[in-house]
């Protein structure tokens, strides 16, 4: 990162709020949104909706700061990457140091300002989120090692027992399982788009798992992540938060997910190649809709919980 500190170069455009909001990764921040949001919908302790809403607000604060500060480290290799460049940074709206600034700013304010509303806690594991996200995944695993998606996963993960932590205080089994959810769905997920972005990642240097090892074994990888994920999504509806809904919709989408990874482990490369990977991107665009669908899930057992209805 020779090129990069902590001034930055200069921009070459004016940013416009549009490029603030690229910073915080407005696509990811939705993804931790929703499932902090059920975190703290489905966690047994009641919260005022006042303070649901400031603390889901903090926390999408710290998700985008985590993004700020991850593109400003990833400027250089962001310039490289097809998928990237066109990101305020690389492209040179905003410069290394601006982004730098603006996502500590928002960290701190996050962080601090959920301790304050809801518990030192839910503060506290939000500043830990960051953390490990911005050190121990990006600076640290990204650049180093074909696991960084596997290890690194974990800071997506991290967002439902952040909510869960607003209501209780606390961690419990239930908050681990939303966790380990996305944190065994997140290898499947990315290497699945790595199968169609290998070109990307080769080129700015990173070692995911299509460059260091092949696409032939990343489809493997993908297939084992995807069979270990389902019994853990669907022992899920065997906890307080689960129930019949639940479990319909976990085995359905399980048995759908495990089909298009055993199709990807099956497939030639000539032919995907050929095909231009249409089969990796569907699985791709398809693992979106499986992590939402059990979300969802979720909050529809809380529902029937709340009329009186559901559990197993």
């Amino acid at each position: 990162m020779s090129d990069i500190g902590f001034q930055g170069r200069a921009a070459t455009g004016e940013a416009g709020f549009g490029d603030f909001v690229a910073l915080l990764k407005p696509r990811v921040m939705s993804l931790v949104v929703f499932t902090a949001l059920t975190g703290l919908i489905v966690a047994p302790a009641p919260v005022h909706p006042f303070v649901g809403f400031v603390a889901v607000l903090f926390i999408a604060l710290g998700g985008g700061a985590s993004g700020a500060l991850n593109m400003w480290y990833d400027a250089d290799i962001d310039r490289v990457m097809r998928r990237t460049r066109s990101r305020p940074v690389p492209a040179g709206r905003i410069s290394e140091g601006e982004a730098l600034g603006f996502g500590l700013t928002l960290a701190g304010i996050s962080c601090v300002m959920l301790a304050l509303a809801a518990n030192l806690f839910a503060g506290a594991f939000l500043a830990f989120t960051i953390f490990f996200y911005v050190v121990v995944y990006t600076i640290w695993l990204k650049r180093r090692t074909p696991q960084n998606i596997v290890i690194g996963g974990a800071a997506g993960a991290f967002p439902p027992m952040i909510g869960w932590a607003v209501a209780t205080g606390g961690i419990s089994l239930e908050s681990v399982a939303m966790f380990m959810v996305i944190f065994l769905w997140t290898p499947p997920h990315f290497w699945s788009l790595a199968l169609f972005m290998r070109d990307d990642y080769s080129n700015a240097g990173v070692p995911m798992l299509t460059v260091t090892h092949g696409r032939r074994h990343t489809r493997g990888q993908i297939l084992a992540y995807t069979l270990i994920l389902a019994p853990v999504a669907i022992g899920t509806a065997f906890t307080a938060i689960g129930g019949p809904v639940y479990l319909a919709v976990s085995v359905l989408l399980n048995a759908l997910f495990i089909r298009g990874a055993w199709r990807l482990w099956r497939r030639d490369e000539a032919v995907a190649e050929g095909e231009k990977y249409a089969a990796e991107k569907r699985f791709f665009y398809f693992s979106l809709l499986y992590l939402a669908g059990h979300f969802a899930a979720l909050l529809a057992e809380k529902a029937l919980h709340l009329i009186g209805f559901g559990g197993l």
